[in-house]
């Protein structure tokens, strides 16, 4: 790493540890957007020096206001920039030459109003020189466990916020005000928060970087609307993963409408959100499915405690609400189990019950709701060897007296580990609140327990890299375009991925003597750089012999012409293959997020199989043996029922083989695809069917 790029990585201090901080177009009125960041500064408390700078005022809120950023006394940390979109990149460029280290801008109006916007975001680039930018189109940052606020967002109207081990690092203002807010009036507390806008500059990497180093900050949160460096992200998120810091994203976009089309079957298969899926599924992050979860499933990570198993207890005093819970777990892939014969008797005798209490839930309705009888509970279920987590429902009971729950469950909590969250059934954002700020996780519905609890469960990622010296180099004969299949199959077998035997002819006579000299049945091809799908066309023929392979030929020619199609440059006569099993094996390049492979049921029906596995590059042989795992088809692959078994070996070896393909060919390659690939019975490896290849 460079001096410049480690200076650059140490100025993002400037952001969260800021000693001095110049507010430039701030305004004397509180009420308005220019007013609110030196009224924030001062009501959470900000030790360090403010400088309000505005020509036309001279004192703002008890504070001396400067003209210009040259009449400062000192060059400030940070400065947060309140001007409009035209005039931004003077105060920036007055903030750098001054040697500020970190400036916040504001205003919209930059890459995302259109071209006069992004000309307008590239000069603000280049007024900052090496000073470091968050944002433009920022509602900006703060470190609540300093009172650090360098932000104009309506949340800080807020006194008493929380302070917690939650940090958020989102490409969206308002998401953050919303998040702060929530959290706030649910009791659950953060220490960093940073929204990114248009990211000039600092993105969302940056910021999940800066939080990995960070003693505060115990899980990341992330919104996201898309990535700018897919590498800088997986090196950010590999970072935190190391750290022991959980990263809970939420992803929008994931509509199909999303999705890019492309000339291959992979392309349809694999839709952009499902890329971004795969991306945080090999990066080891959590994926919130709703936004709700954004908030729920780090409030729950927070706390630290880990679930070892799938076994969850509930304790309630309300059966329904109990039930709610257990059928929620049970649909959530997690288990409500009978409790072991230990568990059972020591519940028996808090409880007073004449028998064993091994069902679940345990409800104490009958030994009523007393603290000592919730408290010793919970404990109870907490310290079992059949228990991995715990649900305690808090009924409406608790209304009358809030203090009796919230302190029973945490001095249950007291004496374990494990996972202990409460379901509040009635509406009390009060006890909520309570519980959350006690360091009890809290939720008001059923569904979110199970989200919560599965949350808590261990996660990995796949630490994947090929090596580059297991990458051959490039042939020189390739030209940008779609290869037809003749050439596609000899950059196939290149890198290792060999097909069926195949001659290229031009007229009948030569099919017919190639499909003597292979023997058996054979497959007519149309060999064409402008016909990607052949057997849409009628430029695929099967079951052929030396007898009947010429007026094939014939008959395709006309069909062609017919159509007004290209005229081929030839025809494929490939030996048919048989008693192999059909998948698609495709590559294709994602416009944010590189490269990607996709393994899947094949045969002309692949898009409607619904059963493939992706992952990005690079990858490992270990990546390559979970995308065959995560198929249904894996059953038959391996012997479904005693039957037959493929060679599954080979099949691994091929997707290395494409893998390896990508990281040699690089951003030249496109899209590539074998579809169908055989893979035939075990010991006799696979065989390419048919191929496709588009270089850029």
């Amino acid at each position: 790493m460079s001096d410049n790029a480690i200076d650059r990585a140490s100025a993002l201090r400037a952001l969260f540890r800021p000693s001095s901080v110049a507010v430039v177009g701030a305004s004397a009125d509180p009420t308005k957007t220019g007013g609110r960041p030196v009224n924030y500064l001062i009501k959470h408390g900000f030790e360090g020096s403010i400088y309000p700078i505005n020509p036309k005022v001279e004192e703002i809120s008890g504070l001396k206001c400067y003209a210009s950023v040259a009449d400062l006394p000192e060059a400030p940390d940070a400065a947060i920039v309140l001007l409009g979109a035209e005039r931004a990149h003077v105060a920036v460029r007055q903030l750098a030459e001054r040697g500020t280290k970190l400036a916040i801008v504001l205003a919209s109006g930059f890459s995302e109003a259109g071209e006069a916007g992004r000309a307008r975001q590239e000069e603000l680039l280049r007024a900052a020189g090496t000073m470091r930018i968050l944002g433009p189109n920022t509602i900006g940052a703060m470190d609540l466990a300093r009172n650090i606020v360098l932000s104009a967002s309506g949340a800080l109207e807020v006194s008493d916020l929380p302070v917690g081990g939650i940090s958020v690092a989102s490409q969206s203002g308002g998401i953050l005000g919303a998040l702060l807010s929530r959290g706030a009036a649910r009791g659950i507390g953060f220490s960093k928060l940073a929204t990114t806008g248009n990211e000039v500059d600092v993105d969302l990497a940056d910021l999940i970087d800066y939080y990995a180093d960070d003693d505060d900050t115990q899980v990341i949160v992330g919104y996201i609307e898309g990535i700018r460096s897919v590498e800088k992200f997986r090196l950010a998120a590999e970072k935190a993963r190391r750290a022991g810091k959980p990263v809970v994203v939420f992803k929008v976009g994931r509509s199909d409408s999303g999705a890019r089309a492309a000339v291959s079957h992979t392309g349809a298969m694999a839709g952009e959100d499902r890329v971004y899926d795969m991306l945080f599924r090999q990066c080891g992050i959590i994926r919130a499915d709703r936004f709700a979860d954004l908030l729920d499933v780090p409030a729950m990570l927070a706390t630290g405690r880990k679930m070892k198993g799938r076994r969850v207890a509930v304790l309630t005093s309300t059966g329904g609400a109990g039930s709610l819970v257990a059928d929620s777990c049970g649909i959530g892939g997690l288990d409500v189990p009978l409790l072991d014969d230990a568990t059972a008797n020591g519940l028996a005798a808090i409880l007073q019950a004449p028998e064993p209490m091994t069902a679940n839930p345990v409800d104490v309705t009958l030994a009523g709701v007393k603290p000592d009888v919730m408290t010793a509970s919970t404990e109870m279920l907490l310290n079992s060897q059949s228990v991995d987590g715990v649900v305690v429902i808090v009924g409406s009971s608790a209304l009358a007296q809030p203090e009796i729950a919230v302190g029973a469950i945490k001095n249950g909590a007291a004496r374990s580990t494990k996972p202990l969250i409460a379901y509040v059934s009635p509406y009390a954002p009060h006890i909520v609140k309570e519980l959350n700020r006690q360091g009890i996780p809290a939720y008001t519905d059923p569904e979110t327990c199970a989200v919560a609890l599965r949350a808590a469960l261990p996660v990995s990622a796949v630490e994947s890299a090929l090596r580059i010296s297991d990458v051959p180099g490039a042939p020189d004969w390739l030209t940008p375009g779609t290869l037809n299949e003749a050439r596609s199959r000899a950059l196939f077998d290149h890198y290792g991925l060999s097909g069926t035997d195949q001659r290229i002819v031009q007229t009948a006579s030569e099919a017919t003597a190639a499909a003597t000299e292979l023997g058996g049945r054979v497959v007519l091809k149309v060999l064409s750089s402008q016909i990607a799908h052949k057997s849409d066309v009628g430029g695929v023929k099967v079951g052929l012999d030396d007898t009947t392979i010429g007026p094939a030929v014939e008959q395709m020619t006309r069909h062609l012409a017919d159509q007004k199609l290209p005229k081929p440059e030839g025809f494929l006569v490939q030996k048919m293959l048989s008693g192999g099993v059909e998948v698609i094996l495709g590559l294709r390049r994602d416009p944010q997020l590189g490269p990607l492979i996709l393994l899947g049921a094949g045969g002309v029906f692949a898009e409607l199989a619904d059963d493939s596995a992706i992952r990005l590059l690079p990858i490992a042989e270990t990546d390559a043996r979970d995308m065959v795992s995560d198929l249904r088809l894996s059953r038959i692959l391996n012997g479904y029922r005693g039957g037959k078994e493929y060679d599954v070996e080979a099949l691994v070896a091929a997707i290395m083989a494409l893998a390896r393909m990508g990281e040699s060919l690089g951003e030249r390659l496109l899209e590539a695809e074998i579809n169908p690939l055989f893979v035939m019975p075990k010991g006799e490896g696979v065989a390419a069917a048919d191929a496709l290849v588009v270089l850029g």
